[in-house]
């Protein structure tokens, strides 16, 4: 037994020093250095370089991203900043520094979109950004040269592109500006509009670490537990239906209804796989019930297996709290009785989805093919996209 474990450790140990070397790499700019040249792509189609904003006085480069509560709680004072300067010499340019295939799926808890330049862009329009938005996370160089190590991250440069302020935008992780009360960068663009030095040059940064590309080996990691899991399906009745419809738990419940003869069902399955990981950490569980009749039973959760429906780690913990022992059924009995016990408004067509908040309200119901992005933006809307200080 030794000869296995020992191996095991010198890896973990092997893994975890690379990670650290590979953070350690990363210094971050000292008041006084220059702005490092950048060359990047935009959500707007275009390249951007430092050379395009050299008549703004003062240059914000701040590094965010799309999946971070912290970076999403900051987005209205960012565009309050951008607004109220928006008279004087002053620019702000954004750049998401993260490499996507380094993000897990269960990170993605807080937002509709992951960190891809795509993501970027449909981040941005639904949003509203009115600023620069560009993307280094296919090489990292930039957001390497500036040693931005969170999201958010804030560099202030004034007209000779010399560092005066790096760190936080505020004090807030919150997302409600009224929990702000040092206003840190504002202060900071204050003194160097008026020529004079910014009394505090450096703050710490608070937010989500930068997701370096050495990462991917713990998403594939991640991912390959995940693929591991057992897949169960077991059979339930009308009262079991209208227990999980009633929702006496503290979880956001999205159920779906299927069959393995439909095809609109076969086609969205993963994409329902994808959110109910996504959201594992913010309190949430993804039902399947399958319509098939008993006799296909094997038929069915050997098609869940196929699509890995099993259960995250953290759902499978609340489910085992409530006394269950999984999330894919399969209804015995008609139509008639599964609507009646889940959704009387559902007409029997399948696909067919709903949204039950605790307490047994359907928030959102769909029947055909889900679209990805508008439940994950309901989703988000229910739950939040930042952190509450209650």
């Amino acid at each position: 037994m030794k000869k296995f474990f020992f191996p095991a450790i010198v890896a973990l140990v092997m893994v975890g020093n690379s990670a650290a070397d590979a953070a350690d790499e990363v210094t971050t700019l000292e008041p006084g250095a220059s702005a490092p040249d950048f060359d990047l792509p935009g959500v707007d189609g275009k390249q951007h370089r430092l050379s395009d904003f050299a008549d703004s006085d003062v240059l914000a480069i701040l590094f965010t991203c799309n999946h971070c509560p912290s970076a999403q709680g900051a987005e209205s004072r960012i565009k309050s900043i951008v607004s109220d300067y928006a008279e004087e010499s002053f620019q702000l340019v954004a750049i998401s520094p993260n490499d996507p295939e380094s993000v897990r799926l269960n990170e993605l808890g807080y937002s509709v979109f992951g960190d891809t330049l795509e993501d970027m862009k449909n981040h941005a329009e639904a949003n509203e950004f009115t600023f620069p938005f560009l993307y280094d996370g296919e090489t990292q160089e930039v957001s390497k040269a500036y040693g931005a190590k969170a999201t958010p991250h804030i560099f202030l440069f004034d007209k000779a592109r010399k560092l005066r302020y790096v760190g936080r935008i505020d004090d807030s992780k919150f997302g409600d500006p009224s929990t702000v009360k040092s206003h840190d960068a504002r202060v900071a663009i204050d003194a160097l509009l008026a020529g004079k030095e910014v009394p505090v040059a450096k703050t710490r940064a608070h937010g989500c670490s930068t997701k370096w590309a050495y990462k991917r080996d713990l998403v594939t990691k991640y991912n390959a537990e995940f693929k591991a899991k057992e897949v169960t399906l077991e059979e339930i009745n009308g009262d079991g239906v209208k227990k999980l419809r009633s929702n006496p738990t503290d979880k956001l419940r999205l159920v779906n209804l299927w069959a393995t003869w439909c095809g609109p069902c076969l086609a969205e399955m993963p994409s329902l796989v994808e959110v109910g990981r996504q959201f594992e950490t913010r309190g949430f569980d993804m039902i399947t019930i399958s319509s098939d009749s008993v006799e296909a039973k094997e038929k069915a959760r050997k098609l869940l297996g196929r699509f890995h429906a099993a259960m995250p780690n953290l759902t499978a913990a609340s489910v085992e709290e409530e006394g269950r022992t999984t999330n894919n059924y399969l209804f015995d009995g008609d139509t008639d009785a599964l609507a009646e016990a889940l959704d009387p408004e559902w007409e029997g067509t399948l696909p067919h989805t709903v949204l039950i908040a605790p307490g047994g309200e359907i928030i959102y119901r769909h029947s055909g093919e889900i679209d990805p992005i508008e439940l994950k933006t309901v989703i988000v809307e229910r739950l939040g996209r930042w952190y509450s200080p209650k």
